[in-house]
C-alpha cells in the first residue's frame, strides 16, 4: 500500500518533480562523466605500458635521499658494457640499449617554429631500437643510419607539416644539430600527446648524453623464464648498484606517475560536483516541502484512515527514492555524454584517447547510483519529517504546525553561534604567521560560515529583502509590493532558494579576489622590485649562443644570469636544511633587482657572503654575521657568512643568494647547473619597446625561448591567472546553472500554490501583465538576495585567502568591483530568466478556475 500510493502520488506530481530531476541528473553525469573520462585515460596508458614493457628494465642507480641533483644536470647513464652482460643472462632473448631523454627542442628551421608541444607534454628525443615491444613502427623512409638522419613521429610531422627529406633542427645544451628527416614512425599504440624524435644510437650518444652509455638496458626473454627469475641473474650478472625492474614494476611506475596528473583533473571536477550536489539539495528539500505544504489535505486524510508517522514519511522518502534512481539512471547515460566530450578535448590538445574505447566500470554505477539516491533521500528527510509530524485534525484545518516558531528560535541561535564561529576563524586564519596554520583555519572557516548562512537564511530573507525590495512599491505599484510580501511570505523557501544561488556566486567572488590580488600584487612586485627591462626563458637550457645573441643586440647595456642550486645548508649545531640557492652576478643586485632587506647590506653578497630570506632565517634561529655550510651537491661545499637577510614577500620567496664567483672557487664549471632564466638591461636613452623588437629578431632562431619587457610579464602573470579562473567559472558554472533551475522551481511550484490567490487578484482587476511583473520581481528580488549574500560571503573569503598568503607573493588585496557590480546585474538577469516560464503560466490561468481550485 505504502509504495502504491507513493508511486500514484510521483506520478501525478511528475510535472513538479521535473526541474529536481534535471538538477539530479546533471550533478550525476558530472560525476560519472568525470570517472568514466577518468578510467579511460587511466586504462588507455595502463595498455600503452603493458604493450612496450621490457620484461626486465635495467636502470641507473637510483640517487640516494641526501643526493643532489640540479636542474640541467646529464641524465644518469648505464655504462654500454652493461648491456652485453644483460644479454648473456640465461633466458635474454634480446638486449637493448636504450637512450631517451626530455631536455631537447626540436626546431623546424624554415619558419623557425617549435616542432611539439609548446606546453604540457613533453618532447622526448632518443636511439631508434627494434624490439619486440616497439611503441611505433617506421611507415614512411627508414630508420637513421648516419649521424645526419632523424626519424619523427606521424602525429609531429602532420602538425608540424614535415616530412621524408625535411630539415630539422636539435637544440640542447651541447648547441644545435641539423638533421634530415629520414624515417615517419607511427604509433602501434595510444599517443600519449609527446613529440618523438629518433637518432642513431651512436648519435644519440654523443648528441644527448656526451658519452657512450645508455640511460636504460631494456631486455626482453625468451619465454623460458619468469620475469622475477630474468631480474635475479640479472643482478647477479651485473653487480649491485643498478636498478632492475620487471615488466610489471614498470608498469605501475609509470602509472602511477600518469596517474598523479589525471587524478588532480579527477578530483578537482569530483569537487565542483560536489558543490552542484549541495546546490542540488537545496532545490530538492524546496520542492519536497511545498510539495507537502501543497498535500497538506491529502496528508490529514491519509493520518485520519489509519496512516502512521512512519507511513506518511516513508511516504515521501519512497518518491524521492524514485527520484533518486530516475535521475541517477538518466545522469550515468548523460554523464556518457561528458566523458565523450572530455576525450574530444584531450585529443585536441594532443593526447591520443579513443572514444570505442570508454571504460564503464561498476564504481561509474556504484558513484551515480549512490550520489543520486543519497542527496535526494537526504534531501527530502527534512520535508518527510515535517509532514510525519502533521496531526490529521491540524492537517484537515490546512493549519501549520504550533512548532514552527519555537523551531526558528532555535534555527536563529544555531545559525549565530555556527557564523560567528567560522568568522572568528577566518580571522584567525587572516592573522595567522604560518601559511599552513592559516590555511587550516580558513577551510573550517569557509565551512562553518557557509552553513552558519545556510541555517541563517531564512532570518535574512526577511531582513534583507524588506530593505532590498524596499523601492519596489515605489517603482512598480501594487505589483511590487505584493512581489515583496510574497518574497517575504515564506522566508525559509526563500532562504534555501537563495542559498542555492548564494554557494556559486560566493565561490566566483572569492576566485575573483584571489585572482586579481595575484595579479595585482605580481604587478606590484615586478615594479617594486625589477630593474631589468627583458626577462628571457626556455623550457630546455640556456646556451652561450644564445647569451650572445642577447648581448649583442644594439640597445641591450648587459646580460645577466642566473643558476640555480637544490642546495643543503648545514649549520654550526649540525642540523641540515634544504633550500634553493641562486648564483648571481654583481650586476643582479647593482642595477637589475631590489629586494627588501631586514638587516645586513646587500653588497656583501658580492664580498663573499650569503643572503637568506627572513622566513629561513628565523626558521633556522640565524642572523647577520653567523656562519654556515653551503653543500651545492656532488662533494661541493664551502663556509659562507651570513651578510644579509631578505624582508618576506619578496619575488624570489625564500631563495639564498650567492656571488656566482664565491660559487665558482668551490664548484668546477662542469659541475654548475645550466640556466634556464637571464636577464636583459637596456642601455641609458635606448627605446625599450624597439629594443625588444630587435631582440625577438636576434633570437628568432630560438622559438624555444619567450622574451618578455615588465609589461609583457605581467601579460604573462594574468593570462597563467586567468587561465585558471575561467576553468574555475567553468565549473562552478554547473552549480549556479542548478541554482537557477531551482529559482524557477520554486517559482513555479509557488505559483501551482498560490493558484486560488492568483485567481482572486485577477478577479478584482489586476491585469496579466501586472501579474507576470509580480511573478518576475519576486524572482528578482530572490535572486538578488542571494547574490548579495554570495558577494558577502565570497568577499570574506578571498580576503581571508589574501591574508593567509600575504607573504607567499600575495601582498597586495585587490577586490573587483566590477566582477561584483556584473555579479549583483547578473542576479537580475538571472531572477528575470527564472521567471519567464512561471509569470507565463501564471498568466494564462483561467480565472474562474483558478478561484475553483481548493
Amino acid at each position: 500500500m505504502l509504495l502504491k500510493t507513493s508511486l500514484r502520488s510521483f506520478f501525478a506530481h511528475k510535472g513538479r518533480m521535473a526541474l529536481s530531476l534535471i538538477a539530479v541528473v546533471l550533478s550525476v553525469a558530472f560525476v560519472s562523466g568525470t570517472l568514466v573520462f577518468s578510467n579511460t585515460a587511466t586504462s588507455t596508458f595502463d595498455k600503452l605500458f603493458a604493450a612496450t614493457a621490457s620484461d626486465i628494465s635495467v636502470q641507473p642507480p637510483k640517487p640516494a635521499e641526501d643526493e643532489d641533483r640540479q636542474s640541467g644536470d646529464k641524465p644518469l647513464t648505464v655504462p654500454a658494457a652493461i648491456a652485453d652482460r644483460v644479454a648473456s643472462v640465461p633466458g635474454v632473448k634480446k638486449a637493448v640499449g636504450q637512450v631517451m631523454v626530455q631536455d631537447a627542442a626540436l626546431v623546424d628551421p624554415a619558419t623557425s617554429k617549435l616542432v611539439g608541444p609548446t606546453s604540457g607534454a613533453p618532447t622526448m628525443v632518443g636511439n631508434w631500437t627494434d624490439t619486440p615491444r616497439n611503441a611505433l613502427t617506421i611507415t614512411s623512409g627508414h630508420a637513421p643510419q648516419g649521424a645526419g638522419e632523424l626519424v619523427l613521429d606521424a602525429d609531429t610531422a602532420k602538425k608540424a607539416k614535415l616530412g621524408l627529406g625535411s630539415r630539422i633542427r636539435l637544440d640542447n645544451a651541447a648547441g644545435k644539430h641539423e638533421f634530415t628527416i629520414a624515417g615517419i614512425a607511427t604509433f602501434t599504440t595510444t599517443n600519449p600527446g609527446a613529440a618523438l624524435a629518433f637518432l642513431d644510437t651512436a648519435t644519440a650518444q654523443q648528441v644527448l648524453l656526451g658519452e657512450q652509455a645508455f640511460t636504460s638496458v631494456e631486455a626482453f626473454g625468451d619465454g623460458s623464464r619468469g620475469d622475477d627469475r630474468l631480474k635475479a641473474d640479472a643482478l647477479a650478472a651485473i653487480g649491485g648498484g643498478y636498478q632492475v625492474k620487471t615488466a610489471a614494476e614498470q608498469k605501475a611506475e609509470n602509472s602511477k606517475s600518469v596517474g598523479s596528473g589525471l587524478d588532480f583533473m579527477k578530483y578537482a571536477m569530483l569537487g565542483f560536483a560536489g558543490v552542484s550536489l549541495v546546490v542540488g539539495g537545496f532545490l530538492i528539500i524546496n520542492t519536497f516541502s511545498m510539495l507537502v505544504a501543497q498535500r497538506t489535505r491529502e496528508i490529514g486524510l491519509l493520518r485520519a484512515v489509519g496512516g502512521s508517522r512512519r507511513q506518511v514519511n516513508g511516504s515521501v522518502l519512497v518518491e524521492a527514492l524514485i527520484l533518486g534512481v530516475l535521475g541517477s539512471t538518466l545522469g550515468i547515460g548523460t554523464g556518457l555524454g561528458i566523458a565523450v566530450g572530455l576525450v574530444k578535448l584531450m585529443n585536441a590538445l594532443g593526447m591520443g584517447l579513443k572514444a570505442s574505447d570508454l571504460q564503464i566500470g561498476p564504481d561509474v554505477f556504484a558513484a551515480g547510483y549512490a550520489v543520486g539516491i543519497l542527496i535526494t533521500v537526504v534531501a527530502a528527510w527534512i520535508p518527510a519529517r515535517r509532514a510525519s509530524r502533521i496531526s490529521p485534525m491540524a492537517a484537515l484545518r490546512d493549519h501549520g504546525t504550533p512548532a514552527e516558531a519555537r523551531a526558528n528560535v532555535v534555527r536563529t541561535v544555531v545559525g549565530l553561534l555556527v557564523t560567528a564561529g567560522g568568522a572568528a576563524l577566518l580571522v584567525l586564519g587572516a592573522r595567522a604567521e604560518k601559511a599552513a596554520t592559516g590555511g587550516q583555519y580558513l577551510g573550517l572557516g569557509v565551512l562553518l560560515t557557509l552553513v552558519g548562512f545556510v541555517v541563517l537564511g531564512p532570518l535574512l530573507a526577511t531582513a534583507v529583502i524588506r530593505v532590498l525590495g524596499a523601492l519596489l512599491p515605489a517603482l512598480f505599484g501594487p505589483s511590487g509590493r505584493l512581489a515583496q510580501r510574497n518574497a517575504m511570505r515564506n522566508p525559509r523557501r526563500t532562504g534555501a532558494t537563495a542559498a542555492a544561488l548564494m554557494i556559486g556566486l560566493a565561490l566566483v567572488i572569492a576566485s575573483s579576489v584571489f585572482s586579481s590580488s595575484a595579479v595585482t600584487s605580481a604587478s606590484a612586485q615586478i615594479d617594486r622590485s625589477v630593474g631589468v627591462d627583458y626577462i628571457i626563458g626556455g623550457r630546455t637550457a640556456i646556451t652561450p649562443e644564445m647569451v650572445d645573441a642577447v648581448r649583442k643586440t644594439p640597445g641591450v647595456d648587459h646580460v645577466t644570469t642566473q643558476k640555480e642550486f637544490d642546495a643543503k645548508v648545514r649549520l654550526s649545531d649540525g642540523r641540515t636544511k634544504r633550500t634553493g640557492v641562486a648564483a648571481v652576478p654583481p650586476a643582479f643586485f647593482g642595477t637589475d633587482f631590489r629586494f627588501p632587506v631586514t638587516s645586513g647590506a646587500v653588497d656583501s653578497i658580492g664580498r663573499g657572503s650569503l643572503g637568506i630570506g627572513e622566513d629561513f632565517a628565523k626558521e633556522q634561529q640565524l642572523k647577520v654575521g653567523d656562519s654556515v655550510t653551503v653543500d651545492y651537491g656532488k662533494g661541493h661545499t664551502q663556509v659562507l657568512p651570513v651578510g644579509v637577510v631578505f624582508a618576506k614577500g619578496s619575488l624570489y620567496g625564500d631563495t639564498s643568494f650567492v656571488d656566482d664567483a664565491t660559487m665558482a672557487k668551490a664548484v668546477p664549471a662542469a659541475d654548475q647547473p645550466a640556466a634556464r632564466t637571464f636577464f636583459a638591461k637596456a642601455s641609458a636613452g635606448a627605446d625599450v619597446a624597439r629594443t625588444l623588437t630587435a631582440l625577438e629578431g636576434a633570437l628568432k632562431e630560438y622559438p624555444q625561448l619567450t622574451i618578455k619587457d615588465q609589461a609583457g610579464y605581467k601579460e604573462l602573470v594574468q593570462s597563467q591567472v586567468n587561465t585558471l579562473l575561467y576553468l574555475i567559472y567553468g565549473l562552478v558554472g554547473l552549480s549556479i546553472t542548478v541554482a537557477v533551475l531551482g529559482v524557477v522551481n520554486t517559482l513555479a511550484l509557488s505559483v501551482v500554490e498560490r493558484t486560488r490567490e492568483i485567481g482572486l487578484l485577477r478577479a478584482i482587476g489586476i491585469s496579466r501583465r501586472q501579474l507576470r511583473r509580480m511573478i518576475r520581481l519576486e524572482s528578482v528580488v530572490i535572486a538578488v538576495f542571494g547574490a548579495v549574500l554570495g558577494t558577502g560571503l565570497g568577499l570574506a573569503w578571498g580576503v581571508t585567502v589574501q591574508r593567509v598568503l600575504r607573504d607567499q607573493g600575495l601582498g597586495t588585496l585587490s577586490v573587483p568591483t566590477t566582477t561584483i557590480a556584473v555579479t549583483l546585474a547578473s542576479s537580475v538577469v538571472i531572477g528575470l530568466v527564472a521567471a519567464l516560464v512561471p509569470a507565463f503560466r501564471a498568466g494564462r490561468m483561467n480565472v474562474l478556475a483558478a478561484i475553483a481550485t481548493d
